[in-house]
C-alpha cells in the first residue's frame, strides 16, 4: 500500500483504521468503543478495552516461543560492561521486582518516581510498575535535586526507585544524595526509596526509608500482570512549561501500545526479531517509546547504551555498537551526529566497521541542518531520515514512513504527516494558510492513539496550553510551513521553550533563577542558535547600580546556580552583562528581537520600542563576546 493511500485511510476512516491496528495486540478484553470522549469532552481511544503492557512486552513473546531471544543488550563503555538479557531473564527480573513493589504496599493507581542511569534496572523498574498498573514517572538523572523535588510534589510518589550513581564519561554522579536532598525539600514524602547499588564503590548515605533493591528482589515472588483499562495512565513524563513549572504529560496504555506497535513497522521499518537502537535516555520520551516500550512490544532486541557519541572512548563508539550488535535501525539526535562529525570530519572511523546490517538512520530531537544530514548520508550510505514529534505526542508526527514507502528526502524537512495526524498550518486567526506560508503547526482533533491524555492534576492547564488557542485543534507550540509538494518544515518554538540537544527546557525557569541573584536588577534568557546542540540558552543581565562584585564573578555565580537548580542539562554557559534591555513602551522585553540579532536574522525594530539606541548597545556587547556575525538588516517601523 502506498503512503498516500494509507494516510488517507487513517484520516477519512480513522476508527476502522485504528481498530485494525489495535487488533495487532493481545488484549485481555478487546475494545468495542474505538473512539470516545473523556469527562472533559476530549477524544480518547479504546476506552472499554483491557490489557497490560508488561505482558505484551515480555510474557507474550515467551508464550510465542521466543524466550531465549535477547530482549536487551546492555552496552556500557563507561564501565566496560556488556550484558545480554533474554526475554526469559527479563521476565524473571521484572516479575520479581513487581512482587517486591507489591510487598511494599504498591498497587494499581499508585505513583512511583524512577531516577536512574542507563542501566537494565531502569527498564526493569518501568516494566515492573506497568505490570502492577502502578504509574511511573521517570526523571532524567541529569536533573538537580530542586527539579526532582518539584516532580515529587506534583505526582506524590509512594516510592522512588534509584541507583547508587550514574557515570558521565569518567565523572561519578551520586544519585542517592540527590534523592535525599530532594525529599528533604519536597512537601510530599515518599514511603520508600529503593536503591540499586551498582557496586562501584560509591558511598550510599542511609535513611530510614531506604530499601535495598537487590535484597527486595531476592526475597520476593513473581507476580502475574494486572489487567488495566486502556485509558489507565501508564506513566507521567514531565516536560518544560512556559511558566517554569514542568507539565506532567499523562500517557494512556492501550492507545500508546497500539501506536508504538504500528510505528515500529510502518515508520521505522523494523521487523520483529531485529536489533533496534535508540541512543537516548530513559528520562526522555524517546527512551520511553523507543528504548523500552516500542521495541519490546514489537519483539525487537533493544540496546541500553551507557555512554556518549564521543569520548567513550572516541567518536567511533556508535559505529562499533552498530557493527558488533548487528543493529538494523538506529535513532539518535542530530546533536550526536554533529559531535561525531566535529571529531571525525572525514568519517574515517565509520570505514573501520561493518555497518551492513544498518537499514535506516533516524534523527530527531531538534531540527537537522542540511550539512549534518548530507554528511550522515554520505558516510553511512543508508537513508537518513529526519522526523519530528514531541513529548506530548509520544510517537512520530511527521516522518518519512519507510516501512510503508520510502519517499524522496528533502533536506530541512521532516517529510510528511504520519498516519493519524491531520497536520495543518494556521494563521493567527486559526485559518489554514497556503503552501510555503509559515504559520502555527496544529493538528486537527482527534489526535491519533498514543498521544497525551491530559496533564497530571491540571486539566485546565492542559486545555489552556494545547486546545484553547485554536478550538478543534491541538496546538503544537511550533511554527512551520508545508511546501507545494506536501513536505512539512518545522521552524522552531513560538514560545519560550528551547531545544538543547533534543532536551526541551524552559527559559522562563532559567530566567527566574537568574533574576533571583542579589546583583541582578533584570534579565532576559532566550534560546540562540548553536551549531552543535541546535539551540543554547543566552542570558542578558542588567546589574544593580550598587553592586560591588566584578562581572566575571557574578556571571560565574549565575551559571553555577542555574546548574545547581536545574542541572547540567540546562547548558547555560553564556551570561552577558548589558546596560539596558530593549522593551516596548509598556515594559515588555523584546526577547524575539534579541534572539534574531544573535542569530544573524533580519529583524524589524518595532515602533513601540522605548529607545532605538539600545539596539546598537546590545549589538556591541554581542560583537565583543563573539555572539553572531551581525550582518542584519535593520528596518525601523
Amino acid at each position: 500500500m502506498s503512503y498516500n493511500k494509507m494516510y488517507a485511510q487513517s484520516i477519512d476512516a480513522k476508527e476502522e483504521f485504528w481498530r485494525e491496528q489495535a487488533n495487532a495486540l493481545s488484549w485481555y478484553k478487546k475494545p468495542k468503543t474505538i473512539l470516545g470522549n473523556d469527562e472533559y469532552g476530549y477524544p480518547q481511544w479504546f476506552q472499554d478495552g483491557k490489557l497490560n503492557v508488561s505482558y505484551l512486552c515480555i510474557d507474550k513473546h515467551i508464550e510465542d516461543g521466543y524466550g531465549d531471544q535477547n530482549a536487551i543488550i546492555y552496552d556500557s563503555p563507561v564501565t566496560n560492561t556488556k550484558t545480554f538479557i533474554t526475554f526469559n531473564k527479563l521476565h524473571e527480573e521484572v516479575s520479581k521486582l513487581a512482587g517486591g513493589l507489591q510487598a511494599l504496599g504498591l498497587s494499581k493507581g499508585d505513583t512511583v518516581i524512577i531516577y536512574m542511569p542507563m542501566i537494565p534496572q531502569a527498564l526493569y523498574a518501568m516494566l515492573a510498575c506497568a505490570r502492577l498498573g502502578v504509574i511511573h514517572s521517570v526523571v532524567f538523572g541529569g536533573f538537580a535535586p530542586h527539579e526532582l523535588a518539584i516532580r515529587i510534589d506534583d505526582c506524590k510518589p509512594k516510592a522512588i526507585i534509584t541507583a547508587s550513581n550514574g557515570i558521565e564519561i569518567e565523572k561519578i554522579i551520586p544519585y542517592k544524595p540527590f534523592v535525599d536532598e530532594a525529599i528533604s525539600t519536597a512537601q510530599s514524602k515518599p514511603e520508600h526509596v529503593i536503591v540499586f547499588d551498582r557496586q562501584l564503590g560509591v558511598p550510599i548515605p542511609h535513611k530510614p526509608y531506604d530499601v535495598d533493591y537487590t535484597d527486595l528482589v531476592s526475597k520476593s515472588v513473581s507476580i502475574e500482570p494486572v489487567p488495566v483499562e486502556s485509558n489507565h495512565p501508564l506513566y507521567i513524563l514531565y516536560t518544560s512549561g512556559t511558566t517554569g513549572k514542568p507539565k506532567g504529560i499523562i500517557r494512556d496504555t492501550g492507545g500508546y501500545a497500539t501506536a508504538l506497535k504500528f510505528s515500529m513497522k510502518h515508520v521505522y521499518g523494523v521487523e520483529s526479531g531485529e536489533v533496534y537502537w535508540a541512543a537516548s535516555d530513559v528520562g526522555w520520551v524517546v527512551g520511553h517509546s523507543y528504548i523500552v516500550y516500542g521495541p519490546l512490544l514489537n519483539r525487537n532486541t533493544t540496546i541500553i547504551f551507557e555512554g556518549k557519541p564521543i569520548k567513550t572512548p572516541d567518536a567511533s563508539t556508535f559505529w562499533r555498537v552498530i557493527s558488533e550488535h548487528k543493529v538494523a535501525v538506529m535513532f539518535t539526535a542530530p546533536t550526536a551526529i554533529r559531535a561525531i562529525k566535529k571529531e571525525d570530519p572525514s568519517g574515517s572511523f565509520i570505514e573501520k566497521y561493518d555497518l551492513s546490517t544498518l537499514k535506516y538512520q533516524f534523527l530527531a530531537g531538534e531540527r537537522c541542518d542540511v550539512a549534518t544530514l548530507n554528511w550522515a548520508e554520505q558516510h553511512l550510505k543508508v537513508p537518513v531520515i529526519d522526523h519530528w514529534w514531541q513529548t506530548e505526542s509520544g510517537w512520530p508526527m511527521v516522518a518519512n514512513m519507510v516501512g510503508v514507502e520510502l519517499l524522496p528526502v528533502k533536506p530541512g524537512s521532516a517529510s510528511f504527516p504520519v498516519c493519524g495526524y491531520d497536520i495543518q498550518i494556521l494563521n493567527e486567526n486559526g485559518v489554514q494558510v497556503p503552501a510555503d506560508v509559515e504559520g502555527f503547526v496544529a493538528v486537527k482533533l482527534p489526535l491519533p492513539p498514543g498521544c497525551l491524555l491530559n496533564l497530571w492534576g491540571n486539566p485546565e492547564r492542559f486545555k489552556a496550553g494545547y486546545l484553547s488557542r485554536f478550538p478543534g485543534y491541538y496546538f503544537s507550540g511550533d511554527g512551520g510551513y508545508v511546501d507545494e509538494d506536501g513536505y512539512v518544515f518545522i521552524t522552531g518554538r513560538v514560545d519560550d521553550i528551547i531545544n538543547v540537544a533534543g532536551h526541551r527546557l524552559s527559559t522562563a525557569e532559567m530566567e527566574e533563577i537568574v533574576s533571583s541573584h542579589n546583583d541582578v536588577a533584570e534579565c532576559a534568557v532566550f534560546g540562540v542558535h548553536c551549531d552543535l546542540k541546535g539551540q543554547k540558552p543566552l542570558a542578558l543581565v542588567v546589574l544593580k547600580s550598587e553592586t560591588s562584585s566584578g562581572h566575571d564573578a557574578i556571571t560565574k555565580e549565575i551559571i553555577a546556580e542555574v546548574r545547581h537548580e536545574i542541572g547540567a542539562v540546562a547548558s547555560l554557559k553564556d551570561v552577558l552583562v548589558v546596560q539596558r534591555l530593549p522593551k516596548t513602551r509598556s515594559g515588555k522585553i523584546l526577547r524575539k528581537l534579541l534572539r534574531h540579532i544573535s542569530d544573524d536574522l533580519e529583524y524589524n525594530v518595532p515602533s513601540t520600542i522605548d529607545d532605538i539606541t539600545i539596539i546598537s548597545e546590545i549589538e556591541q556587547v554581542y560583537k565583543q563576546n563573539q555572539i553572531g556575525i551581525h550582518k542584519n538588516i535593520i528596518n525601523h517601523e
